[in-house]
């Protein structure tokens, strides 16, 4: 007979669903910062790029609090996202629509970073594991900042580049 699954067994899932993202995102990060052609947006992605490194030290310590190996599990969602945004790159290099899309790209990444940490954050509270709810809460907050930045860049810049060609 098969194990009741329970929350802490969800939680240890999508922990190491994001752990995966978050590797794949700070590979696919340079690439992007490369591509880009503004300065602001490639900073950007740089700083957010530093920032990735610091939720990756955050998720170990979030695996160790629960006394497991920090360990990814193949996000096939962030590996379709990246994807996308690997395809926008190629579609539209040297073009000025070029930022609108890496940032539309950007944002589908951060979206989909803190619908996991926000489920994460609340399961943990849930689970009484209260180091680990401040922990996931700091990288929510990060996710979300940078999800505002991407929105000022392309409000205040990318879009009407793109628009005016």
């Amino acid at each position: 007979m098969a194990k009741e699954k329970t929350l802490e067994d969800l939680f240890y899932d999508t922990l190491k669903d994001i752990y995966f993202a978050e590797r794949q995102i700070l590979r696919a990060l340079p690439k992007m910062a490369r591509a880009a052609q503004s300065p602001d947006l490639k900073a950007g992605l740089e700083k957010h790029r530093e920032q990735t490194e610091g939720h990756l030290e955050r998720l170990q310590q979030v695996f160790e609090l629960m006394g497991k190996r920090a360990q990814g599990k193949t996000c096939e969602a962030i590996q379709g996202i990246i994807a996308e945004g690997e395809e926008i790159m190629e579609e539209f290099k040297g073009t000025p629509a070029l930022d609108a899309g890496l940032i539309s790209a950007a944002q589908s990444v951060e979206h989909y970073e803190i619908a996991r940490y926000g489920t994460l954050k609340t399961w943990a509270a849930t689970l009484g594991l209260k180091d680990a709810v401040s922990l996931l809460d700091q990288t929510l907050q990060e996710e979300t900042a940078t999800d505002k930045i991407l929105s000022q860049l392309a409000t205040t810049a990318a879009n009407q580049k793109a628009k005016a060609a």
